[in-house]
């Protein structure tokens, strides 16, 4: 079973039409979104000019029936925890949400599907 995972940058060149990525979501079983995907793009939506539009798009992408909404486990806040602590020593921290992101994306097995390049230095986080 394939799953993919969503980042911020990947799902806003999805509503933008990027085949490549219509491509990878059709190879998956399973699409993902964190809450702090998600709430990134609230973020965004919020200071943009089509908000309600925004929401609207995002709202019918989340009730497809591929696509899960992950939230925060016990699992999830260990492995940010580790994560963390590995990147602090190593001296290559990232942004947080975005080792929450990563955390997710470990704790699920699927692949993260993002353009951020610092995510290559977590160790456990499959790329697509």
């Amino acid at each position: 079973m394939k799953k993919i995972l969503l980042d911020t940058n990947v799902y806003s060149k999805l509503m933008k039409g990027d085949s490549d990525i219509l491509d990878a979501l059709g190879e998956a079983d399973e699409i993902y979104l964190s809450v702090f995907v998600i709430g990134e793009l609230f973020y965004g939506f919020n200071n943009g000019s089509r908000e309600k539009k925004n929401r609207e798009v995002l709202s019918r992408f989340l009730k497809k029936p591929s696509v899960q909404i992950l939230h925060t486990s016990m699992e999830t806040a260990d492995i940010f925890g580790r994560l963390k602590t590995d990147l602090k020593k190593k001296g290559t921290p990232i942004p947080i949400n975005d080792l929450w992101i990563a955390a997710h994306a470990i704790e699920t097995g699927s692949f993260l599907l993002t353009d951020d390049s610092h995510f290559q230095s977590i160790p456990g986080v499959l790329r697509y």
